[in-house]
């Protein structure tokens, strides 16, 4: 050091700009060099200075970087890299790290011995300055103020914290566990920990800075020198882990921390926050006036080591300080790493020269980035040391470690740990002579590292920062009007990020946010979506009716979305409607939304029921007949019949003429409107019938085309016939279908019993068995029988030709030849056809005695009514009454009478009964022919030809015996003999 040197200790509390003076003092000299205690802060001095001066004369050295140009006129490095060159300006920036157990023996041994040709400044806490003064011959010293206030602002929730706060963990578990729960009510936060590369410390902090964020989430490692706009500092705990044990913080790290707090002239504010005790009195002021004890014991270390041998080497390390102002701190982890590899007898043996021991130091001095066990990084660096010994380390095995390395796939502890790993070989590629091709090396594990880099950035900000609610708190904040689209599948995004879905006129927040989160998101796209609502609303006004739709439980939808629903009216074919129209939209929207839904279903339902409602309308329609249209109308045009047989019987055929020119039917079992029967009305129907029921859940409509449907016990009362079917066991028949059917069954033999025809079970769809039920439920009884299963007979084989005769006779010995051919031909064919008769017997017996007859089942239906509403057999009276007044009473299936037409209104022609045979009466034993009356014909008392018989159902005669002389006596006492 020459005469012109001087030492200049700049100190003070943080928030002094001491660095950036350190920073303009270097750039007023020709070359400079200063230390930095992060490198993370090491690049970004080194970017403000190649911005003032250019890269072509700026170097940046760090334990993983290095660049150095050809002209290099500056030297941006950690402390620990700092390089020894001549320069005219030194600087070392938080020199107070002195004192720390780890890293404080490289900051004293440059506090005592690096210097500038021209000036050294020692930038740090105040708490140095009597070290300083007894260490440092000469030195001046500078108090630098802070520009701004710090003050206690005492503890905080996180849901409280304010905007632009620091919240400061001593974990990585607990920082990213604080981390989570700011994403989850603030929108996101960044995270800065001493662990990450520069590449994603720079990426994390410059999405604070920008404002992306409002929220960081750091280690301590933010009180070393990060210039950061940072208004609060929350402490989550006041105790870290230093390697060894847990102890509580001192006073002076805390105020180093806290000091971050505030930017230039803006104050800044200090506090806790979780489980974090408040701070006791004594030590808040001592952090708000930066008044703390000095610091009475530097750390130390041997600088000058002798490499004659590896136990000299130990003892120059082990050397003891000769200044009380110095201590020799704990055993650091590159003695302990030392101490380790001179135990392995292998490497032991490797130690044959001095320069065998200067190499072993410097691979022990490879720090232990992975942090997996003092014998893992042991056993890495005696592989090591044994390459180094032999040359250098080679390149295959060089490229296997870092292809294992290189993957950017996993969550943030698998890509933390890879860039821990990589941080060893970009060590071991900045080392001179460590590696054949330097430069390729080195920028290899650059660009692995920068790969890592960024996606643990990305996993970050992926799993801390929702960037959609940074966004709009962000454009909130500034109070900018907000930029809202929303897509033909109704997705709503602002400014870009993805806020919910418009179903119809209802927001619907997107649901992965909670809490204030989804607040906000409602806040923001509220506020965007009014023009929207406006157009919306435009547009459904304007839309036809082929867009809207109503489903079978009663919503209103335009396209896919639910826009209102139908409520109960004053009657059941004037509902009302509900309008789905979010509050924020405004009364107008609403009434607007709510008038074109009563319009569309108000149409539809004039549409679906005109018969109805020309029925209802008709001013023609009088008393008896008004009466009974109103029943009709309130029954929604399907009315059973058994609920108004008082009022058919008092209709009279103008009443009932008048009726049936609006479509109306008056069935057996309904009286309705058949075009009401189709699918439109009867979905629509069956809403209404809901609504005027008061249902919780209405019924949907069976699918179109079914002729059955089942049976349901647990479905509302009124359903199957709102819906056109009529329960007969355990199925439901259409009622179209059910009348047709009531046509065939009419002009059957109910009480002597019958068959189903083909044209039954076609017209139903169904099997014999399920007919058997069907027929059951309308109050027929079947029986079930079994019979062998009638063959279709072979056709009769016609006889051969006889053969034509010659023309010309023959002679006579061509007679006898002939002849005695003919007689041979014929006793050979007989013998033959002996032979195969033979046969055929004993193999039809044999197939007699082996295979059964092959059996069918059939049923019997027989009329047999039980106390069932709707299938009660008529009085005498009863029929000869309706028949008084020109109806048709319902008669029960079976009973003869005169040939209606299919709605059974009208008789056939003269009034003839059917005097046909009938089908399906093989197994009914004997009948005979019927006479002029319908009667059997007898020939002393048998019938006169055996065959099929059919009888003819006639009302019951209680009132009269039977007569003995009838058909049926002399038939019963003919079954009883013998």
């Amino acid at each position: 050091m020459n005469d012109r040197s001087r030492v200049t200790a700049v100190l003070g509390p943080t928030n002094t700009g001491k660095t950036h003076y350190a920073i303009d003092r270097m750039l007023a000299h020709r070359t400079g060099v200063i230390g930095l205690p992060l490198r993370l802060l090491a690049r970004e001095v080194y970017d403000r200075i190649v911005k003032a001066r250019g890269p072509s004369v700026v170097a940046l050295v760090t334990g993983e970087e290095r660049i150095v140009p050809e002209r290099v006129q500056y030297w941006v490095a950690t402390t620990e890299a700092m390089p020894e060159v001549g320069a005219d300006f030194v600087a070392i920036d938080e020199i107070q790290l002195c004192a720390d157990p780890e890293r404080g023996h490289v900051f004293t041994d440059r506090l005592l011995n690096m210097r500038g040709l021209h000036e050294t400044l020692l930038l740090g806490s105040d708490t140095m300055r009597p070290a300083i003064a007894a260490l440092v011959p000469g030195v001046q010293f500078m108090r630098r103020e802070r520009f701004s206030a710090l003050t206690w602002a005492g503890s905080k929730k996180i849901s409280r914290m304010p905007p632009r706060s620091a919240i400061v963990c001593f974990s990585v578990d607990e920082v990213y566990a604080t981390a989570e729960l700011i994403r989850r009510q603030k929108g996101g936060c960044a995270v800065v920990m001493g662990a990450l590369s520069p590449r994603t410390r720079n990426a994390q902090v410059a999405m604070y800075q920008n404002g992306e964020v409002d929220f960081l989430v750091a280690t301590d490692a933010i009180g070393m020198g990060l210039n950061l706009d940072i208004r609060h500092i929350a402490f989550s705990g006041t105790e870290k882990f230093d390697g060894r044990r847990y102890r509580p913080l001192f006073p002076h790290e805390l105020g180093q921390i806290a000091g971050r707090a505030g930017r230039h002239t803006e104050p800044g504010t200090f506090g806790v926050t979780g489980d974090a005790s408040p701070l006791d009195e004594g030590l808040i002021d001592a952090i708000e006036n930066h008044r703390f004890q000095p610091i009475a014991r530097l750390m130390w270390r041997n600088a000058a080591l002798e490499f004659g041998t590896v136990e000299r080497l130990i003892a120059s390390l082990e050397a003891a300080p000769q200044s009380e102002w110095l201590s020799r701190g704990r055993e650091a982890d590159d003695l302990r790493a030392l101490k380790t590899l001179i135990s392995m007898p292998e490497i032991r043996d490797m130690l044959t020269h001095p320069k065998d021991v200067r190499l072993l130091w410097d691979v022990c001095r490879i720090p232990d980035f992975r942090s997996i066990s003092a014998a893992e990084h042991a056993t890495l660096l005696a592989r090591i040391f044994g390459f180094l010994r032999a040359g250098t380390v080679p390149g295959d095995w060089l490229r296997k470690q870092i292809e294992r390395i290189d993957k950017t796939q996993g969550d943030i502890d698998t890509l933390s740990k890879r860039l821990a790993f990589i941080r060893t070989w970009t060590y071991v590629a900045q080392r001179s002579g460590w590696v054949s091709d330097e430069s390729h090396w080195r920028a290899e594990t650059r660009a692995v590292e920068d790969r890592l880099s960024d996606a643990l950035h990305a996993a970050l900000t992926q799993r801390f920062v929702d960037r959609r609610t940074s966004v709009l708190l962000r454009r909130l904040k500034q109070k900018e009007s907000l930029l809202a689209e929303v897509n033909d599948k109704g997705e709503v995004t602002v400014e870009g990020e993805f806020a919910g879905r418009l179903e119809g006129f209802r927001f619907h927040a997107d649901p992965n946010a909670t809490g204030d989160e989804a607040k906000m998101l409602s806040r923001a796209a509220y506020e965007a979506l009014r023009p929207e609502f406006h157009l919306r609303a435009d547009r459904f006004y304007n839309a036809p009716d082929t867009e809207l739709d109503f489903t079978e439980q009663g919503g209103l939808m335009w396209g896919s979305s639910a826009v209102g629903k139908l409520v109960k009216g004053a009657e059941p074919l004037k509902p009302g409607v509900e309008a789905f129209v979010d509050e924020e939209a405004g009364p107008d929207i609403a009434e607007k939304v709510r008038r074109r839904l009563q319009h569309f279903i108000d149409r539809k339902i004039a549409t679906a029921f005109e018969p109805l409602q020309a029925l209802k309308n008709d001013e023609t329609l009088t008393g008896l007949a008004r009466g009974f249209a109103f029943r009709l109308v309130e029954a929604l045009g399907v009315l059973p019949r058994e609920g108004v047989a008082t009022e058919v019987k008092e209709l009279d055929q103008e009443a009932r003429g008048l009726l049936r020119k609006h479509g109306v039917r008056f069935g057996q079992f309904t009286i309705f409107q058949p075009a009401l029967l189709k699918p439109a009305p009867t979905r629509l129907r069956l809403v209404l019938w809901g609504l005027d029921q008061g249902l919780a859940e209405f019924p949907e409509s069976p699918p179109p085309g079914l002729v059955t449907i089942p049976n349901l016990p647990d479905v509302p009362k009124g359903y199957y016939t709102l819906s056109g079917y009529h329960p007969a066991g355990e199925r439901a028949i259409r009622i179209d279908m059910l009348e047709r059917l009531a046509d065939m069954l009419r002009g059957q033999d109910s009480r002597g019993g019958f068959e189903a025809t083909p044209d039954m079970l076609s017209i139903t769809g169904m099997t014999l068995e399920q007919f058997s039920g069907l027929m059951g439920g309308l109050g027929y009884r079947a029986e079930r029988g079994e019979r062998p299963k009638a063959r279709a007979e072979a056709p009769a084989a016609e006889p051969a030709p006889e053969p034509a005769d010659h023309e010309h006779p023959l002679t006579e010995e061509e007679s006898v030849l002939a002849a005695e051919t003919r007689a041979k031909w014929e006793a050979e064919q007989a013998a033959r056809k002996a032979a195969e008769a033979e046969a055929a017997t004993e193999a039809a017996g044999e197939a007699a005695e082996e295979a059964a007859p092959e059996m069918e089942v059939f049923y019997t239906f027989t009329w047999a009514p039980r106390p069932r509403g709707g299938h009660r057999r008529p009085e005498r009276g009863e029929r000869q009454g309706q028949a008084a007044q020109g109806e048709r009473a319902p008669r029960p299936q079976g009973e003869r009478g005169p040939r209606r037409e299919r709605d059974g209104d009208k008789p056939r022609e003269g009034g003839k009964p059917f005097e046909g045979k009938r089908r399906g009466d093989d197994n009914r034993g004997e009948r005979g022919e019927r006479g002029p009356k319908g009667k059997p014909r007898f020939d002393k008392g048998k019938p006169r030809h055996e065959g099929p018989k059919s009888f003819e159902a006639r009302p019951p005669r209680a009132e009269k015996p039977i007569d003995p002389d009838s058909p049926f006596a002399i038939l019963a006492s003919l079954k009883n003999k013998p």
